[in-house]
């Protein structure tokens, strides 16, 4: 029988100590007798046996704490608490609501019949041990051991948990083994192995259970009647549970993290090498749930820190000391054309051209080696092959660990620069056009007396004598150098009309006027390329402005004539067509039969500065400038095109409300 006497005077004790092993002797019961100085020196889960506790007749408050402490760590049905007090009635009671068995004044009588029925009702119990005395104690020591190393020396992962309680609930042969993580006052299952499979547990409350004293007290055991000590635990009661051993799980910081227990449906006995075992488990399973805890916090922290990039809407990217890619967020992504996984841990010049990524590389070097914020102006090519310019600020902080890492903010200054580019070409474009009306006008003048001379001679040549055969050849010469100044006049008055500065101003504009000004035009440029067909229907008058129309003809001929292959001029054909589509609206059709345009490009075709012409041929801007007037007169402009067979760029024009006459149709070949 072990007997504990707990604040024992030295005068008390001796003849407390004679009279228990004198009632021990009379009825053979074996007396081990302790005298702890303090609770600190007890175990956590009591042993089965008697308990004396001494009332030292202090403040009545410290005796009953005492007495709900030690009542909370023994199992009533196996220890035997006496209280040794001569206090009163009211007291007593007290004594026994806080725990107390028995109260006696000391030094106590009948020791014997104490002793006989607690012996009596331990040896009914027969309680089994988790390492038991004989020959298999040895056996399932090692085996509980190995399943111990193999634990510890396991790699990390999701079946961790599982491999623990299935080998902990078969090593030490108990019906069910659980570890779980503490989450406040709940305690949240991260696997449970119950009579032979794995189940489902929902998250346990910690209130009125034994976890809830594991927590409390690091190491808990109750080796029978668990489920009467905690009747709200309604998992002990469905499931037949009797004894219970239970070790907290701790964190480095030495607070608690979550339980590890094993059930059982029997009795179950517990010594010195058992808690150690089931410590050095709680151990192992405290550094995993720890080190998940970690990961997870880690992840979020990695997550936040994602979102915040993500949440910059310029690209920006974080690279190391060796110029590899640690951390980007979406712009950069979609501005590479990779996703996040492909891009970490890798340089520019996985990604980049040559050329880009060595000097993306020579200005990282820079940084690196002057340690102060720089700003560079460099280029790139998209994920659509497309080049951007960019406008970077790169600087260094410092890392985990003190490594030096650098961070790129770039923003996209493409359009601005292409905007800077456009307004400088307008301003080309504005001078041109002043240019060429004063060399109109500088034309008109000697073209007015050249035609005057032309009449003067002409009269003279009536009243000269001349052969009648040698009269018409000259009047045939007369009649070519009259065509050609009415030709020169037309062109001078065409380039007027291309060049004056009345374009906001709207009206009537007849477009068979237009067309056959922009053919005049262009007849140099398309003599020796091509035919041009005119086919005119009776249209009336659309409400625009004439000279804005004519730019947008003389860039859709440009083109047309750009795309026509090299061949005999014959093969080569370009038609412009006029008709009425509806009461509202004039259709206007530039089409040939050149090489055609791609689907991925009649896609953007109307984007500023996109073009797929060489350097220096094309600026990408004359079909963007032709779809701005086109749309600023009400009107809408659409292209039609097949590689190989040709494209058409069709107009569709507002109809003047004041117009009443409709412009005569017809059909011919434009003389060039």
């Amino acid at each position: 029988m072990h007997i504990i006497m707990l604040g024992v005077p030295q005068s008390v004790r001796e003849e407390l100590e004679h009279r228990l092993r004198e009632a021990g002797a009379r009825h053979t019961v074996e007396c081990h007798l302790q005298h702890p100085r303090g609770l600190e020196e007890l175990p956590e889960t009591l042993p089965p046996g008697l308990l004396v506790l001494w009332d030292a007749e202090g403040p009545p408050e410290d005796t009953l704490s005492l007495c709900q402490r030690l009542h909370a760590r023994r199992e009533p049905s196996r220890t035997h608490l006496v209280v040794m007090t001569s206090r009163g009635p009211d007291e007593l009671d007290a004594m026994a609501h806080a725990g107390a068995d028995e109260c006696m004044v000391p030094p106590g009588e009948h020791w014997g019949t104490r002793l006989l029925a607690l012996d009596r009702r331990l040896r009914s119990m027969k309680p089994q041990a988790l390492l038991v005395d004989d020959g298999r104690q040895s056996a399932r020591t090692q085996a509980t051991l190995q399943t111990l190393l193999e634990l510890t020396l396991a790699e990390p992962g999701p079946e961790f948990f599982q491999n623990m309680v299935k080998q902990l609930a078969r090593a030490l042969g108990v019906t069910c083994a659980l570890v779980g993580e503490l989450d406040g006052t709940t305690v949240h299952k991260l696997a449970c192995f119950n009579q032979g499979d794995f189940c489902e547990l929902p998250p346990y409350p910690l209130a009125g259970t034994p976890c809830q004293i594991t927590v409390d007290q690091a190491l808990c055991h109750y080796p029978d009647g668990v489920a009467a000590r905690f009747p709200e635990d309604t998992m002990l009661h469905e499931q037949g549970l009797r004894s219970y051993l239970g070790a907290a799980l701790r964190d480095s910081h030495g607070k608690p993290i979550g339980i590890l227990a094993i059930l059982n449906d029997k009795p179950l006995e517990a010594r010195q090498l058992d808690y150690a075992i089931i410590n050095a488990f709680a151990v192992r399973a405290s550094a995993e749930v720890e080190r998940l805890r970690t990961r997870n916090e880690l992840e979020r922290s990695r997550d936040m820190l994602q979102k915040t990039l993500d949440a910059v809407p310029d690209p920006l990217v974080v690279k190391d000391w060796a110029h590899r890619w640690v951390a980007m967020n979406n712009a950069f992504c979609r501005l590479v054309g990779h996703p996040l996984e492909e891009l970490l841990g890798r340089t520019d010049h996985d990604f980049l051209p040559p050329s880009e990524a060595d000097d993306s590389w020579q200005q990282d070097e820079q940084v690196f080696s002057t340690r102060q914020p720089q700003e560079f102006e460099s280029h790139i090519t998209d994920s659509s092959g497309q080049q951007r310019t960019l406008l970077t600020r790169k600087a260094l902080f410092t890392g985990l660990g003190g490594s030096p890492l650098l961070m790129a903010l770039s923003r996209d200054i493409t359009e601005h620069r292409r905007l800077e580019s456009q307004l400088r070409l307008a301003d080309r474009m504005a001078s041109v056009g002043t240019l060429a009306t004063g060399v109109a006008h500088e034309i008109n003048n000697p073209l007015t007396f050249v035609s005057a001379n032309l009449t003067f001679l002409e009269e003279q040549l009536i009243q000269l004598m001349v052969l009648p055969e040698a009269r018409a050849e000259l009047q045939e010469v007369f009649e070519e150098t009259r065509e050609g100044v009415g030709r020169i006049r037309e062109l001078v008055q065409d380039l007027k009309s291309f060049a004056r500065a009345d374009e906001e101003r709207r009206g009537p504009v007849d477009v068979h006027r237009v067309v056959d000004g922009a053919l005049r035009l262009m007849r140099s440029a398309m003599r020796h390329r091509t035919q041009v067909v005119r086919a005119f229907g009776e249209v009336p008058h659309i409400h625009g402005n004439e000279a804005r129309l004519g730019q947008v003809l003389v860039n859709l001929l440009v083109n047309a004539v750009q795309a026509l292959p090299a061949r005999h001029p014959d093969d080569n054909r370009i038609q412009v067509s006029t008709w009425r589509e509806g009461p509202h609206c004039v259709v206007l059709e530039v089409e040939d039969n050149g090489q055609g345009i791609p689907a991925e490009v009649q896609r953007r075709i109307f984007e500023p500065f996109f073009t797929t012409k060489p350097v220096g041929v094309g600026t990408g801007l004359g079909l963007a400038i032709c779809h701005n007037i086109v749309q600023s007169m009400g009107g809408q402009i659409e292209v039609r095109s097949e590689p190989g067979q040709g494209t058409a760029f069709r107009l569709r024009l507002p109809v003047d409300a004041s117009a009443h006459t409709l412009a005569r149709g017809h059909e011919a070949t434009f003389p060039l």
